[in-house]
């Protein structure tokens, strides 16, 4: 696991010029922001996705196991006809809104994401296929895999979602989520960087 802090993620945003949520006369001022291993394997839940706020002058850190990829069902069995959606490295503000994804509480794509289209259905996460699309439509949002407990291979969990491994890992962070809206309103930032990024 790379070096994943309050500093080096919030560095690794102000190096890349991408905007961070400060204010901090209300809790729960929310940078979701996920963090795609450079050494990655396809399936496997090897990404992370931290979640910093500050309150008060103090600020606040968890970070998650999860998934910025899709899962090798989907990478050899692509729902487009362009290919399997990965989402490209990048900020994408008001992104998501607490909605529901499948029946349940989750966080909701409303707004832009790019995604790197992987076409060739070898079952190798292509970063650089030379195909890319922007859109708000394409249903990635971030959710959990397993109903209960934690799943150990993405499978079907993921077609270009953001999906966390530990379903009370995600409870916790809807929870958080829910209390955002109350201060801040139903839009949320993702934010997706690489392990290289953090120093």
């Amino acid at each position: 696991m790379p070096n994943i802090s309050q500093t080096t993620v919030y560095n690794a945003l102000k190096s890349k010029g991408y905007r961070i949520f400060e204010a901090d006369d209300k809790p729960y001022n929310l940078n979701l922001v996920g963090i795609r291993n450079n050494a990655g394997k396809p399936n496997l839940f090897d990404d992370w996705i931290a979640v910093l706020w500050k309150y008060k002058g103090n600020w606040n850190f968890v970070v998650y196991q999860a998934t910025t990829d899709p899962g090798l069902y989907w990478l050899q069995h692509p729902e487009n006809a362009l290919g399997t959606a990965i989402v490209k490295e990048g900020q994408y503000p008001g992104s998501h809104k607490l909605g529901l994804h499948k029946g349940y509480k989750a966080l909701q794509q409303v707004g832009n994401l790019t995604v790197i289209r992987d076409y060739n259905k070898d079952g190798v996460l292509d970063y650089s296929s030379g195909k890319e699309t922007t859109g708000n439509s394409y249903g990635i949002n971030i959710h959990r895999a397993t109903y209960n407990g934690i799943s150990l291979n993405v499978n079907k969990w993921s077609a270009g979602c953001q999906v966390l491994a530990n379903s009370f890992e995600f409870d916790q962070l809807m929870g958080m989520c829910t209390e955002a809206v109350k201060h801040w309103g139903n839009s949320f930032t993702y934010t997706l960087i690489n392990s290289n990024d953090l120093k």
